[in-house]
Protein backbone atom coordinates (compact mmCIF):
# COMPACT_ATOMS: atom_id res chain seq x y z
CA UNK A 1 0.00 0.00 0.00
CA UNK A 2 2.86 2.36 0.85
CA UNK A 3 4.47 1.65 -2.53
CA UNK A 4 1.19 2.46 -4.28
CA UNK A 5 0.79 5.75 -2.46
CA UNK A 6 4.43 6.63 -3.18
CA UNK A 7 3.91 5.94 -6.90
CA UNK A 8 0.75 8.10 -7.01
CA UNK A 9 2.60 10.87 -5.22
CA UNK A 10 5.50 10.80 -7.68
CA UNK A 11 3.13 10.90 -10.65
CA UNK A 12 1.31 13.87 -9.14
CA UNK A 13 4.60 15.71 -8.61
CA UNK A 14 5.64 14.96 -12.21
CA UNK A 15 2.39 16.23 -13.64
CA UNK A 16 2.57 19.31 -11.47
CA UNK A 17 6.13 20.01 -12.67
CA UNK A 18 5.03 19.73 -16.32
CA UNK A 19 2.08 22.13 -15.86
CA UNK A 20 2.66 25.65 -17.16
CA UNK A 21 1.59 28.40 -14.82
CA UNK A 22 -0.64 31.08 -16.38
CA UNK A 23 0.73 30.55 -19.91
CA UNK A 24 -1.21 29.98 -23.12
CA UNK A 25 -0.19 28.83 -26.58
CA UNK A 26 -2.02 30.94 -29.14
CA UNK A 27 -5.01 33.25 -28.65
CA UNK A 28 -7.38 32.90 -25.72
CA UNK A 29 -10.91 31.55 -26.10
CA UNK A 30 -12.26 35.03 -25.41
CA UNK A 31 -10.13 36.47 -28.18
CA UNK A 32 -11.18 33.78 -30.67
CA UNK A 33 -14.86 34.33 -29.92
CA UNK A 34 -14.68 38.11 -29.80
CA UNK A 35 -16.03 40.28 -32.57
CA UNK A 36 -13.26 41.69 -34.78
CA UNK A 37 -12.39 45.32 -34.18
CA UNK A 38 -9.78 47.74 -35.50
CA UNK A 39 -8.07 49.40 -32.54
CA UNK A 40 -5.75 51.61 -34.59
CA UNK A 41 -6.61 52.49 -38.18
CA UNK A 42 -4.47 51.54 -41.17
CA UNK A 43 -1.93 54.21 -42.09
CA UNK A 44 1.56 54.82 -43.47
CA UNK A 45 4.24 56.80 -41.64
CA UNK A 46 4.89 59.26 -44.49
CA UNK A 47 2.93 60.77 -47.34
CA UNK A 48 5.97 60.87 -49.64
CA UNK A 49 8.64 58.18 -49.79
CA UNK A 50 12.25 58.62 -50.86
CA UNK A 51 13.38 55.02 -51.35
CA UNK A 52 16.96 56.10 -52.04
CA UNK A 53 17.32 56.90 -48.35
CA UNK A 54 14.65 55.04 -46.40
CA UNK A 55 11.57 52.84 -46.13
CA UNK A 56 7.85 53.41 -45.70
CA UNK A 57 6.20 51.71 -42.74
CA UNK A 58 2.54 50.67 -42.62
CA UNK A 59 0.73 50.22 -39.33
CA UNK A 60 -2.57 49.09 -37.82
CA UNK A 61 -3.73 47.27 -34.68
CA UNK A 62 -6.59 44.81 -34.10
CA UNK A 63 -8.18 43.19 -31.07
CA UNK A 64 -7.24 39.67 -32.20
CA UNK A 65 -4.88 37.81 -34.50
CA UNK A 66 -5.97 37.86 -38.15
CA UNK A 67 -4.44 37.11 -41.54
CA UNK A 68 -3.93 40.34 -43.46
CA UNK A 69 -2.57 41.47 -46.83
CA UNK A 70 -1.40 44.89 -47.97
CA UNK A 71 -1.45 45.48 -51.75
CA UNK A 72 0.37 48.57 -53.04
CA UNK A 73 -0.28 49.63 -56.64
CA UNK A 74 1.36 52.35 -58.70
CA UNK A 75 -1.02 54.68 -60.52
CA UNK A 76 1.26 55.03 -63.58
CA UNK A 77 3.44 51.92 -63.66
CA UNK A 78 0.69 49.54 -62.46
CA UNK A 79 3.45 47.86 -60.44
CA UNK A 80 2.32 45.84 -57.42
CA UNK A 81 3.90 45.14 -54.06
CA UNK A 82 2.28 42.61 -51.71
CA UNK A 83 3.04 42.39 -47.99
CA UNK A 84 1.17 39.84 -45.88
CA UNK A 85 1.17 38.40 -42.40
CA UNK A 86 -0.81 37.02 -39.47
CA UNK A 87 -0.80 39.12 -36.32
CA UNK A 88 -2.67 41.58 -34.11
CA UNK A 89 -0.26 44.38 -34.96
CA UNK A 90 1.08 45.72 -38.25
CA UNK A 91 4.26 47.74 -37.77
CA UNK A 92 7.91 48.11 -38.79
CA UNK A 93 8.63 44.48 -37.90
CA UNK A 94 6.29 43.04 -40.54
CA UNK A 95 5.19 45.84 -42.90
CA UNK A 96 8.23 47.86 -43.91
CA UNK A 97 8.40 48.66 -47.65
CA UNK A 98 11.71 49.55 -49.32
CA UNK A 99 10.22 50.36 -52.72
CA UNK A 100 10.62 46.83 -54.08
CA UNK A 101 8.17 45.12 -56.42
CA UNK A 102 6.29 41.83 -56.24
CA UNK A 103 4.66 41.98 -59.67
CA UNK A 104 6.59 43.85 -62.38
CA UNK A 105 7.11 46.41 -63.83
CA UNK A 106 9.05 48.41 -61.26
CA UNK A 107 7.53 51.38 -59.48
CA UNK A 108 8.13 54.86 -60.88
CA UNK A 109 7.99 58.29 -59.28
CA UNK A 110 4.22 58.18 -58.89
CA UNK A 111 1.28 58.09 -56.53
CA UNK A 112 0.38 54.73 -55.05
CA UNK A 113 -2.64 53.30 -53.31
CA UNK A 114 -2.09 50.82 -50.47
CA UNK A 115 -5.05 48.62 -49.57
CA UNK A 116 -5.26 46.51 -46.42
CA UNK A 117 -7.48 43.43 -46.77
CA UNK A 118 -8.60 41.16 -43.94
CA UNK A 119 -10.42 38.50 -45.92
CA UNK A 120 -11.77 36.50 -42.95
CA UNK A 121 -13.56 39.61 -41.68
CA UNK A 122 -14.56 40.96 -45.08
CA UNK A 123 -12.91 44.21 -44.07
CA UNK A 124 -10.55 46.56 -45.91
CA UNK A 125 -8.98 50.00 -45.65
CA UNK A 126 -6.84 52.15 -47.92
CA UNK A 127 -4.24 54.89 -47.74
CA UNK A 128 -2.05 56.68 -50.27
CA UNK A 129 1.67 57.30 -50.61
CA UNK A 130 3.67 59.19 -53.24
CA UNK A 131 7.10 58.01 -54.43
CA UNK A 132 9.53 60.90 -54.87
CA UNK A 133 12.61 58.71 -55.52
CA UNK A 134 12.60 55.06 -56.53
CA UNK A 135 14.71 52.26 -55.08
CA UNK A 136 18.38 52.27 -56.06
CA UNK A 137 20.36 49.28 -57.24
CA UNK A 138 22.39 47.94 -54.30
CA UNK A 139 25.89 49.22 -53.64
CA UNK A 140 28.37 47.24 -55.69
CA UNK A 141 25.89 46.34 -58.43
CA UNK A 142 27.38 46.40 -61.93
CA UNK A 143 25.02 47.17 -64.76
CA UNK A 144 25.73 45.18 -67.91
CA UNK A 145 22.75 46.40 -69.95
CA UNK A 146 19.54 48.30 -69.29
CA UNK A 147 19.20 49.36 -72.96
CA UNK A 148 18.34 52.97 -72.12
CA UNK A 149 20.92 54.07 -74.71
CA UNK A 150 19.99 51.42 -77.26
CA UNK A 151 22.44 48.78 -78.49
CA UNK A 152 26.02 49.76 -77.72
CA UNK A 153 28.14 49.69 -80.91
CA UNK A 154 30.85 47.90 -78.91
CA UNK A 155 28.54 44.94 -78.33
CA UNK A 156 28.59 42.17 -80.90
CA UNK A 157 25.17 41.41 -82.38
CA UNK A 158 23.77 38.78 -84.72
CA UNK A 159 20.11 38.44 -85.67
CA UNK A 160 18.77 35.85 -88.08
CA UNK A 161 16.94 36.86 -91.27
CA UNK A 162 13.81 34.82 -90.61
CA UNK A 163 10.17 35.82 -90.90
CA UNK A 164 8.63 38.57 -88.76
CA UNK A 165 11.99 39.28 -87.12
CA UNK A 166 12.00 41.99 -84.50
CA UNK A 167 15.35 42.23 -82.73
CA UNK A 168 15.65 45.74 -81.43
CA UNK A 169 15.46 48.00 -78.41
CA UNK A 170 11.88 49.13 -77.80
CA UNK A 171 10.32 51.87 -75.67
CA UNK A 172 6.72 51.18 -74.72
CA UNK A 173 4.50 50.18 -71.80
CA UNK A 174 6.23 46.79 -71.53
CA UNK A 175 9.40 48.40 -70.10
CA UNK A 176 9.86 46.96 -66.58
CA UNK A 177 12.28 49.72 -65.50
CA UNK A 178 13.35 52.93 -67.15
CA UNK A 179 11.81 53.32 -70.59
CA UNK A 180 13.49 50.69 -72.80
CA UNK A 181 14.23 46.97 -73.10
CA UNK A 182 15.56 44.49 -75.68
CA UNK A 183 12.87 42.71 -77.69
CA UNK A 184 13.83 39.63 -79.72
CA UNK A 185 11.47 37.50 -81.76
CA UNK A 186 10.77 35.92 -85.11
CA UNK A 187 10.37 32.66 -87.02
CA UNK A 188 13.57 30.81 -87.90
CA UNK A 189 12.59 27.42 -89.37
CA UNK A 190 16.14 26.20 -90.09
CA UNK A 191 17.98 26.89 -86.84
CA UNK A 192 17.49 27.08 -83.07
CA UNK A 193 19.13 30.50 -82.90
CA UNK A 194 16.87 33.54 -83.18
CA UNK A 195 19.62 36.03 -82.34
CA UNK A 196 22.40 36.90 -79.93
CA UNK A 197 24.14 39.82 -78.25
CA UNK A 198 27.68 39.69 -76.86
CA UNK A 199 28.33 42.12 -74.02
CA UNK A 200 32.09 42.58 -74.33
CA UNK A 201 34.09 43.70 -71.31
CA UNK A 202 36.00 46.29 -73.34
CA UNK A 203 32.73 48.11 -74.01
CA UNK A 204 32.68 49.20 -70.36
CA UNK A 205 36.17 49.78 -69.06
CA UNK A 206 38.54 49.24 -71.99
CA UNK A 207 39.88 46.19 -70.15
CA UNK A 208 39.79 42.61 -71.35
CA UNK A 209 37.73 41.40 -68.36
CA UNK A 210 34.87 42.72 -66.22
CA UNK A 211 35.71 44.23 -62.81
CA UNK A 212 34.08 41.42 -60.83
CA UNK A 213 35.46 39.95 -57.61
CA UNK A 214 37.56 36.79 -57.45
CA UNK A 215 35.02 34.96 -55.27
CA UNK A 216 32.31 33.15 -57.29
CA UNK A 217 30.27 32.60 -54.11
CA UNK A 218 29.80 36.38 -53.80
CA UNK A 219 28.83 37.15 -57.40
CA UNK A 220 25.20 36.92 -58.56
CA UNK A 221 24.01 37.26 -62.14
CA UNK A 222 20.60 38.93 -62.55
CA UNK A 223 18.29 39.59 -65.48
CA UNK A 224 14.64 40.48 -66.05
CA UNK A 225 13.02 38.23 -68.68
CA UNK A 226 9.58 38.65 -70.21
CA UNK A 227 7.88 35.44 -71.35
CA UNK A 228 5.07 35.11 -73.86
CA UNK A 229 4.52 31.38 -74.51
CA UNK A 230 0.92 31.48 -75.71
CA UNK A 231 -0.37 28.65 -77.95
CA UNK A 232 0.66 30.56 -81.08
CA UNK A 233 4.15 31.31 -79.78
CA UNK A 234 7.11 28.96 -79.52
CA UNK A 235 8.65 28.86 -76.06
CA UNK A 236 12.03 30.56 -75.88
CA UNK A 237 15.17 29.25 -74.27
CA UNK A 238 17.26 32.10 -72.90
CA UNK A 239 20.92 31.05 -72.77
CA UNK A 240 23.55 33.18 -71.04
CA UNK A 241 27.22 32.33 -71.56
CA UNK A 242 30.11 33.62 -69.42
CA UNK A 243 33.42 33.26 -71.19
CA UNK A 244 36.55 33.47 -69.09
CA UNK A 245 39.73 34.91 -70.54
CA UNK A 246 42.03 33.00 -68.23
CA UNK A 247 45.31 34.23 -69.75
CA UNK A 248 44.02 37.84 -70.17
CA UNK A 249 45.07 38.03 -73.81
CA UNK A 250 41.75 39.55 -74.90
CA UNK A 251 40.64 36.42 -76.78
CA UNK A 252 38.46 33.59 -75.52
CA UNK A 253 39.74 30.15 -76.58
CA UNK A 254 36.84 27.66 -76.28
CA UNK A 255 39.28 24.71 -76.37
CA UNK A 256 41.45 25.87 -73.47
CA UNK A 257 39.43 28.32 -71.35
CA UNK A 258 36.34 27.94 -69.21
CA UNK A 259 32.85 28.93 -70.27
CA UNK A 260 30.04 28.73 -67.73
CA UNK A 261 26.41 28.82 -68.81
CA UNK A 262 22.91 29.43 -67.52
CA UNK A 263 19.91 28.28 -69.55
CA UNK A 264 16.28 28.91 -68.66
CA UNK A 265 13.06 27.81 -70.39
CA UNK A 266 10.93 30.93 -70.62
CA UNK A 267 7.63 29.17 -69.93
CA UNK A 268 5.79 31.92 -68.05
CA UNK A 269 3.87 35.04 -69.03
CA UNK A 270 5.12 38.47 -67.98
CA UNK A 271 8.33 39.77 -66.42
CA UNK A 272 10.32 37.63 -63.99
CA UNK A 273 13.57 38.33 -62.18
CA UNK A 274 16.15 35.59 -62.63
CA UNK A 275 19.13 35.51 -60.25
CA UNK A 276 21.83 32.85 -60.01
CA UNK A 277 25.07 32.59 -58.07
CA UNK A 278 28.07 32.40 -60.40
CA UNK A 279 29.56 29.50 -58.42
CA UNK A 280 26.48 27.40 -59.25
CA UNK A 281 26.75 27.72 -63.04
CA UNK A 282 27.86 24.77 -65.15
CA UNK A 283 29.34 24.30 -68.61
CA UNK A 284 26.73 23.22 -71.16
CA UNK A 285 26.97 21.61 -74.56
CA UNK A 286 23.71 21.22 -76.47
CA UNK A 287 21.93 21.78 -73.18
CA UNK A 288 23.77 19.07 -71.23
CA UNK A 289 26.50 19.59 -68.59
CA UNK A 290 30.08 18.81 -69.60
CA UNK A 291 33.44 19.37 -67.86
CA UNK A 292 34.89 22.87 -68.34
CA UNK A 293 37.81 23.05 -70.75
CA UNK A 294 40.06 25.48 -68.90
CA UNK A 295 41.31 25.52 -65.32
CA UNK A 296 37.89 24.23 -64.16
CA UNK A 297 37.57 27.04 -61.60
CA UNK A 298 34.88 29.68 -61.50
CA UNK A 299 36.81 32.94 -61.97
CA UNK A 300 34.33 35.84 -62.25
CA UNK A 301 37.21 38.32 -62.44
CA UNK A 302 38.30 36.60 -65.67
CA UNK A 303 34.97 37.01 -67.53
CA UNK A 304 35.72 38.78 -70.79
CA UNK A 305 32.40 38.32 -72.57
CA UNK A 306 28.78 37.71 -71.53
CA UNK A 307 26.53 36.42 -74.30
CA UNK A 308 22.74 36.29 -74.49
CA UNK A 309 21.28 33.84 -77.01
CA UNK A 310 17.59 33.44 -77.76
CA UNK A 311 16.91 29.85 -78.84
CA UNK A 312 13.71 28.18 -80.04
CA UNK A 313 12.75 24.89 -81.68
CA UNK A 314 12.70 25.58 -85.46
CA UNK A 315 9.73 23.22 -85.90
CA UNK A 316 7.40 25.30 -83.71
CA UNK A 317 7.28 28.65 -85.46
CA UNK A 318 7.31 32.16 -84.05
CA UNK A 319 9.11 32.75 -80.73
CA UNK A 320 9.90 35.85 -78.72
CA UNK A 321 11.10 37.19 -75.41
CA UNK A 322 12.27 40.44 -73.87
CA UNK A 323 15.16 41.11 -71.49
CA UNK A 324 16.20 44.05 -69.33
CA UNK A 325 18.39 45.02 -66.40
CA UNK A 326 21.24 42.59 -67.06
CA UNK A 327 23.49 43.00 -64.02
CA UNK A 328 25.80 41.50 -61.42
CA UNK A 329 25.42 42.03 -57.67
CA UNK A 330 27.65 41.09 -54.78
CA UNK A 331 26.80 38.97 -51.74
CA UNK A 332 23.12 38.54 -52.57
CA UNK A 333 20.71 38.35 -55.47
CA UNK A 334 19.21 41.55 -56.84
CA UNK A 335 16.29 42.81 -54.76
CA UNK A 336 13.84 44.75 -56.90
Amino acid sequence: MKKTLLFIGLVSIGLSACRKENTFDGPSINEINSKFAILESFKVDKSTADFETGNAIFSARFNKIVSWKITIKGSISKATKIISGESKVIDASNASWNGSTTLFPLFKTENCTATLLIASENDSASTTISISKTKLLPTGARMIANFENGLDPKWTKFFQSGASMECLVKADNFAPEGTKYLNMGGTVNWDWLIGLVDFNANAYNNNVTFPFSTNPENEYFNVLIYGDPDPKTNMTKALFQFKEDENSDGVFDPTKEDEYDYSVDVNWVGWRLISVKYAEMVTLENGSPIPPKGNKLHNPDKIGKISFLQLANPDFGFARCKIDLVSFTQNKALDL
